[in-house]
């Protein structure tokens, strides 16, 4: 009999498209997640599917929420094989957190889908995702494309504008079935990048926003000044200081630069830094604002600094050329409100 965490999988999986005549490989490194990947390999056999257990030996297996921290590194790079098993692959479960990363960049290439699952079961059962779901978040890509502009503003002094163009949009809603996509279950949000040098303004993160991969609330107001699509100033009190003292041990001017910019979908989200996992409920959180510093690979940028920062933030508005989208973290438009 099948476990309840198993069929958890199946039913996610089938979300997938994942089937009879679909090759799956499964990445995983040493003993990290492995009940995770074992779950992955029943589950997608259970389909009919045929499966590749790619685990990765190595003398030190990182958590993905250490891993969080430093993106785009991970030791697929020194396994040639393992990265041409996951490239001919239909799809690849990712249970390493290869977010950022050269590797995926290249399966997503060879046209595999990729699926990142790395959060707690309790984040994966409350926060399944559904078709509703990807309506959503579909609607609201559809708005963000046809966008020249972007603007957020809050009552703690936030007046920042993204020049848009015809840079990739992101979609999360938590399930791939599409050659070449990447998603992460779960999911709920999507964002994009502004032109090159496109975003200029003040954001100013309030009490109770959150800094990742710190994983902790603001706790004293952090201003960033941004110039051309890089923060020039960080000012603020001790939140500020541990701020720019995070950047710092990077030693990379790089993540200084605006990554992207996006709002949360996912009404079953929670408020929160205690909850275990990486952080998705608050990065999407319904009606948030996810401001971010950094890496713009995903997007089809060449910036792979290894310090990204996602700050999510409350209480914000967010305009779409003059198309209210967000109302002090209210989502506006009927076609992207939760039922």
């Amino acid at each position: 009999m099948a476990s309840a965490l198993t069929e958890l999988f199946v039913e996610e999986f089938r979300r997938c498209e994942i089937g009879r005549g679909q090759t799956v490989a499964v990445l995983s490194e040493g003993d990290q997640l492995r009940d995770y990947a074992e779950t992955s390999l029943a589950a997608a056999s259970a389909l009919g599917a045929e499966v590749i257990d790619v685990n990765l030996n190595v003398e030190h297996a990182v958590d993905a929420s250490e891993r969080i921290a430093n993106v785009g590194k991970n030791p697929l790079a020194d396994h040639p094989q393992s990265l041409q098993q996951c490239c001919d692959a239909d799809i690849v479960i990712d249970h390493m957190l290869l977010l950022f990363s050269h590797e995926q960049i290249a399966m997503q290439k060879a046209g595999a889908r990729v699926l990142l699952v790395v959060e707690p079961e309790e984040i994966l059962q409350r926060l399944f995702p559904s078709p509703a779901l990807r309506q959503r978040v579909e609607a609201a890509e559809r708005r963000l494309a046809n966008a020249k502009r972007l603007r957020f503003t809050n009552a703690a002094g936030t007046d920042v504008s993204y020049e848009l163009g015809r840079k990739p949009i992101l979609t999360e809603y938590g399930y791939t079935a599409t050659a070449g996509r990447w998603d992460h279950w779960p999911g709920g949000f999507l964002a994009t990048l502004a032109t090159d040098n496109g975003v200029n303004g003040r954001v100013v993160m309030d009490v109770e926003d959150i800094i990742y991969p710190l994983k902790r609330f603001v706790r004293s107001p952090i201003e960033f000044i941004i110039k051309d699509g890089a923060v020039i100033e960080i000012n603020g009190g001790a939140d500020a200081d541990e701020l720019k003292a995070f950047i710092a041990t990077y030693d990379d001017p790089r993540a200084f630069a605006i990554s992207h910019i996006g709002w949360g979908l996912n009404q079953g989200c929670e408020w929160s830094v205690e909850l275990p996992g990486i952080g998705m409920d608050g990065r999407a959180c319904y009606g948030n604002v996810l401001f971010s510093l950094g890496p713009d690979t995903e997007f089809g940028g060449s910036n792979d600094t290894p310090c990204h920062l996602d700050l999510p933030m409350q209480h914000c508005t967010l305009t779409l050329d003059d198309e209210l989208i967000v109302d002090d973290g209210r989502i506006v438009p009927a076609d992207m409100r939760a039922a």
